[in-house]
């Protein structure tokens, strides 16, 4: 039973990592294209809320279930696959951290052109090339250690 808890808890965090970072991809996107400041100060504000309660509580839960579900089987943590994973997991956090950053630095900048009645400054749009950029090797990773969580290939390093 513990086994089946901790595979599901591990499961439903990869979901809303993967989900919740594409939903905050899409949302930002579609109302940056917008170029209202009000919109996208609206929509940024829960991009940056979604990120700290769902994104920040799996990315905290997803090694601490990791970690007891190798335990549990008897997975090393050198094993291929799991190593692989982590080192995945670790050059997701490396784009995602900054992409907090940004986002609510976007956020800030897009509230003041709001409340001023003004276009986005240049450097909201310098911030949204990065944000866009950083999101593809983090989703993608992210991709990659679902499938490696599923697949569990056989090789070794």
């Amino acid at each position: 039973m513990w086994y089946e808890l901790l595979r599901y808890a591990h499961v439903i965090g990869a979901c809303v990592l993967l989900g919740t970072g594409a939903g905050i991809a899409f949302f930002m996107v579609i109302s940056n294209r917008s170029r209202d400041p009000r919109l996208i100060a609206h929509v940024s504000g829960i991009v940056v809320l979604a990120d700290t309660v769902f994104t920040a509580t799996a990315a905290v839960a997803q090694p601490i279930t990791g970690y007891l579900l190798t335990r549990e089987v008897g997975w090393s943590l050198l094993e291929g696959w799991v190593l692989v994973s982590l080192c995945l997991y670790v050059f997701v956090g490396l784009f995602w951290l900054p992409v907090v950053w940004i986002q609510i630095r976007m956020h800030r900048l897009a509230v003041a052109a709001a409340e001023a009645g003004t276009k986005l400054p240049e450097r909201y749009h310098r911030l949204y090339r990065v944000w866009f950029a950083f999101g593809f090797p983090a989703f993608f990773a992210v991709m990659a250690i679902v499938w490696l969580m599923l697949t569990r290939p056989d090789f070794s390093l």
